[in-house]
């Protein structure tokens, strides 16, 4: 039996994993945290990690970027697997992430959908064959949604310039300018409205011809399931920085 902390546990992402992890026979919540502590259900909610008293395999966040340090030293301090689902990091926090992976072992990544982890690699397919072409990634977003554009945007963004020997810059703010667009730009737009769970379009424009690439989330149980996956997959495992590439692989 795996047992979980989970962090966020009363927001939109910890109530669905919730109702995943009820329907295992093979996992448990043992202890939630988040600021709402009024609502328990069949296990105790705390609003401080120091305040848990339960045993733990792993913890899995959800949350907030605010929560990120006081879940690490936690998890570091018991030895604990970590699943990082939360998004909108500084890139100081994401160096602390890093860091605390020599330390325990944590499985990060801005979109836990194995979907968008297949874009990602088809993604990085067209970057090599598309010579010259120009790219531009859209990504729409729920109107609740707070970061800009979305982690999993950035994800794209950043395989496509890894495959690419990090060439290219991203572009945020066209409107801002009056000049020809770089040829070693990647464009990122976020849409934000009604209901949208997410959507990610990325766009290879050449002459006269256009390939899209895109993926589109029905529901927050894609990402829930990831994260679920992802902590089983922590099991046993030792210090290090983990993400979906090795879980898929390990499939």
């Amino acid at each position: 039996m795996l047992k979980i902390i989970l962090s966020g546990c009363n927001g939109k992402m910890g109530r669905v994993i919730t109702d995943i992890i009820n329907k295992r026979n093979d996992a448990s919540i043992v202890a939630g945290i988040d600021l709402d502590i009024s609502q328990n259900g069949p296990f105790p909610v705390f609003n401080s990690f120091n305040d848990i008293t339960v045993e733990a395999d792993v913890i899995v966040d959800f949350s907030n970027p605010a929560v990120l340090s006081r879940m690490l030293e936690y998890a570091k301090a018991k030895k604990l697997g970590a699943v990082i689902a939360t998004t909108g990091f500084s890139d100081e926090q994401i160096e602390s992430i890093k860091a605390a992976s020599t330390e325990i072992p944590v499985f990060f990544s801005f979109n836990m959908s194995l979907g968008i982890n297949l874009l990602a690699e088809l993604c990085r397919k067209a970057a090599t064959i598309l010579d010259g072409f120009d790219i531009e990634i859209i990504e729409k977003h729920h109107n609740q949604k707070i970061d800009a554009p979305s982690g999993t945007a950035i994800l794209l963004a950043n395989e496509i310039n890894n495959e690419l020997n990090g060439k290219m810059s991203y572009e945020y703010d066209r409107h801002s300018k009056r000049e020809k667009r770089n040829a070693t730009e990647i464009g990122i737009h976020a849409v934000r409205g009604g209901t949208i769970v997410g959507e990610h379009e990325v766009i290879f424009a050449g002459r006269d011809e256009i390939i899209t690439l895109s993926h589109s989330a029905r529901s927050k149980e894609v990402f829930a399931v990831g994260a679920v996956n992802a902590a089983f997959f922590l099991r046993n495992k030792t210090p290090g920085m983990y993400s979906m590439k090795e879980l898929v692989a390990e499939k």
